[in-house]
């Protein structure tokens, strides 16, 4: 009876690791913090510092994320465009 037990939690244990690691597989990848995307400290973070963090980012999906036209994102900006709200169209 021990031995059917101790068995069943083996595998069960196994199992549950394979379930974790697939998991954690398909996580998409967290974006860089704004502050370390904008390099130069500026306050805004330019399409050249942009691809940096998503190098298929494209000036259009920039443009879209600009929504102030300023030529840079603002914090405001950057946290949608990597929230995901409006995020990156790549160059396929």
């Amino acid at each position: 009876m021990n031995k059917i037990i101790a068995s069943t939690l083996i595998v069960l244990g196994m199992s549950g690791a394979a379930f974790a690691q697939d998991a954690t597989s398909t996580a998409a990848p967290t974006p860089p913090e704004f502050t370390v995307v904008d390099a130069d400290a500026s306050g805004g973070v330019t399409l050249e510092e942009a691809q940096v963090a998503w190098p298929d980012l494209t000036a259009e999906a920039f443009a879209a994320a600009d929504t102030d036209a300023n030529g840079e994102l603002s914090i405001e900006e950057y946290g949608l465009l990597s929230s995901g709200a409006n995020a990156p169209a790549t160059a396929n």
